[in-house]
């Protein structure tokens, strides 16, 4: 399954920092833009989907809000 996902991000005077504008709980960084990104990815997963075992189920949720 792939995901999409938006990171905002900035330079500062020795790291490259980021945060999922979906998830803006889910901020990270690295030395570089593409450690950064790496860095992101591994975040994501480990917030989002450690704890699921490998054969899930996905099923889409519709709320009257």
């Amino acid at each position: 399954m792939k995901t999409k996902l938006k990171m905002i991000y900035w330079e500062s005077e020795k790291f490259w920092i980021g945060k999922l504008l979906d998830h803006p709980e889910i901020m990270t960084q690295g030395e570089t833009l593409a450690e950064l990104e790496e860095n992101m990815k591994e975040a994501y997963t480990l917030m989002t989907m450690d704890d699921v075992p490998p054969k899930h189920k996905i099923k889409e949720l519709i709320l009257s809000v």
